[in-house]
């Protein structure tokens, strides 16, 4: 389908990248384009895209993405001649890209962040507190040796005592200390996994002038 900017609404700008042609399929009416930028794990199979040439921004086409990889992702553009009328494509043709499925996808994204951020913080407050429980086992040790130096001999019995319940204390902690560890790796890998950037668009610099740089 091809139709004229002023028909759409407004534009999130987390819904707009761009990328390059890189294979087509006439008969199927596919297109193959390679997208590099972080936030296109967001971008889903059957999500719609409208695309356009960057010279002509007012004329666009409409396709719905029907395969993904990390770095390419495959659209269906179901009036493909029609589209041509307006959009050039060919093989290494730079395009641009909107799509508000990916800007609600972000949307739902950047809530499970601020989910993941607010467990996170719960656990690391718990992880310092047992780090300052550990940190102070030592010191713990040592005023007791100090409390039972002169009385060792009579009280050897009870200084052990008391030692081996520090301990016991301490594997506790220790215990706790690493599952709250490990369950806070997972929330920084989870964090990692759904990072959201800024801006899609990246700097070109293909100019040594870089009065020439742009995005894109």
């Amino acid at each position: 389908m091809l139709f004229s900017l002023s028909s759409y609404g407004k534009e999130e700008l987390t819904g707009l990248f761009s990328a390059r042609v890189s294979k087509i399929n006439v008969e199927g009416g596919l297109v193959r384009v390679r997208a590099q930028f972080d936030n296109v794990r967001y971008l889903n199979k059957k999500d719609k895209v409208s695309f356009w040439d960057v010279h002509h921004p007012l004329i666009r086409c409409t396709a719905y993405v029907v395969g993904k990889s990390n770095d390419y992702f495959t659209i269906r553009v179901p009036d493909y001649k029609s589209c041509l009328r307006g959009v050039t494509m060919s093989l290494g043709r730079y395009l641009q890209f909107y799509s508000q499925d990916l800007a609600n996808n972000i949307a739902m994204g950047r809530e499970l962040v601020d989910i993941l951020l607010k467990k996170r913080l719960a656990i690391q407050g718990k992880v310092s507190r047992n780090q300052k429980d550990l940190d102070s086992y030592t010191e713990k040790v040592n005023a007791i040796n100090e409390r039972y130096k002169l009385l060792r001999e009579k009280l050897e019995s009870e200084w052990r005592e008391e030692l081996g319940l520090i301990e016991d204390d301490r594997l506790v902690s220790l215990r706790n200390f690493k599952d709250l560890q490990m369950r806070l790796d997972e929330l920084d890998l989870k964090l990692q996994k759904y990072k959201i950037e800024d801006e899609n668009l990246v700097t070109d610099r293909w100019s040594l002038d870089p009065r020439l740089f742009y995005k894109k």
